[in-house]
């Protein structure tokens, strides 16, 4: 495969810092943004302030607004909220030839309604291209500070996976790959679902015992439901999911854990939402997963309560009182 240009869309702190890691050793890289007031102030001061402030991108990096900048890109990665992939990707449809370019999914979450997948999604409107998945523990924060870094690159065609594997990865962002795209892509999705729900434990003050046995618990739920919609259990115990829902759950830059956290202490869903810049795709994601649970008949308790938490106006407290009033039974995944 050959990688001239790289494409990268959307604007987030993700999206930033890809754009630095891929574009320090001069590979052209365009960025593109859905704010032209942000975009331009990107272009001016070579940062972007607004997600990851004091970080400069390097010269070979190029912003834009303008998705007509990016259709020519060897390389295409979305790392768009989920919410808007398939109306950015219906945007790009017909301006892409065909077969070129690779698509990458950055984007973790679960289409509501549909209860696609991003690399689903990218698969119906580019039927002609190679579509590729990205996950893993990959903190967008720690990823810009240069910290040894792994993750996963999924897709069905292993050589195209080798491929960006080569291309994409370094000493310092180690890439493994798989076949396995759709666990890959679920581990990512389903778990910040329980970084909301370990987050709420936090802002409650339960403590250390509480959150590793929510967080466990969590990875059984994963497993269980991750499994009906069509996952491998043993890709789940991958970095794309247990490493993944160990640093979601954990991490003080995870924002799926803080808005779990500000719920813990009081704050409603509206208050806590108006106040971020960034997406917490545990929010969409949550309603998601409920109603794949509730289609296939699956029992999942944690979802259920975080489900109700941000829905339905129940309070944390409740919410943990009704898991902990649960039978006691034998420990199963």
């Amino acid at each position: 495969m050959n990688i001239d240009k790289t494409a990268i869309i959307g604007a987030g702190s993700w999206g930033t810092a890809l754009a630095w890691l891929w574009g320090r050793d001069g590979r052209q890289i365009s960025l593109w943004g859905n704010s032209a007031g942000r975009v331009k102030r990107m272009r001016k001061t070579r940062e972007n302030s607004d997600y990851l402030p004091k970080l400069k991108l390097p010269d070979s990096v190029t912003v834009t607004y303008k998705l007509r900048d990016c259709v020519h890109a060897d390389l295409l990665v979305f790392v768009t909220p989920s919410t808007v992939l398939r109306t950015i990707a219906m945007r790009l449809k017909g301006a892409l030839g065909k077969g070129q370019p690779v698509l990458l999914s950055c984007t973790k979450g679960i289409e509501h309604g549909t209860g696609m997948r991003m690399s689903e999604i990218l698969g119906k409107i580019f039927s002609d291209h190679t579509v590729a998945v990205l996950s893993g523990p990959n903190l967008a924060a720690e990823v810009v500070r240069n910290v040894p870094t792994a993750t996963v690159i999924a897709c069905r065609d292993p050589e195209c996976a080798a491929d960006l594997q080569g291309f994409l990865g370094s000493s310092r962002f180690r890439i493994y790959t798989t076949e396995d795209v759709t666990s890959v892509e679920l581990g990512g999705a389903l778990k910040n679902v329980f970084a909301i729900a370990a987050g709420a434990s936090d802002g409650l003050g339960l403590g250390d015992n509480t959150k590793a046995a929510l967080v466990t618990r969590s990875l059984a739920e994963l497993i269980r439901l991750g499994s009906a919609m069509g996952g491998n259990f043993r890709t789940f115990y991958g970095l794309s999911g247990v490493g993944d829902l160990i640093a979601t759950c954990f991490s003080r830059h995870s924002r799926n854990r803080r808005v779990g956290e500000h719920l813990g202490r009081g704050q409603t869903l509206q208050q806590i939402t108006s106040a971020m810049q960034m997406v917490a795709e545990g929010i969409p994601t949550a309603r998601s997963a409920f109603e794949c649970a509730r289609k296939l008949n699956i029992d999942t308790p944690i979802t259920d309560e975080v489900y109700a938490l941000l829905y339905e106006g129940k309070t944390p407290v409740q919410a943990m009182q009704d898991l902990l009033e649960r039978d006691q039974k034998a420990e199963q995944a």
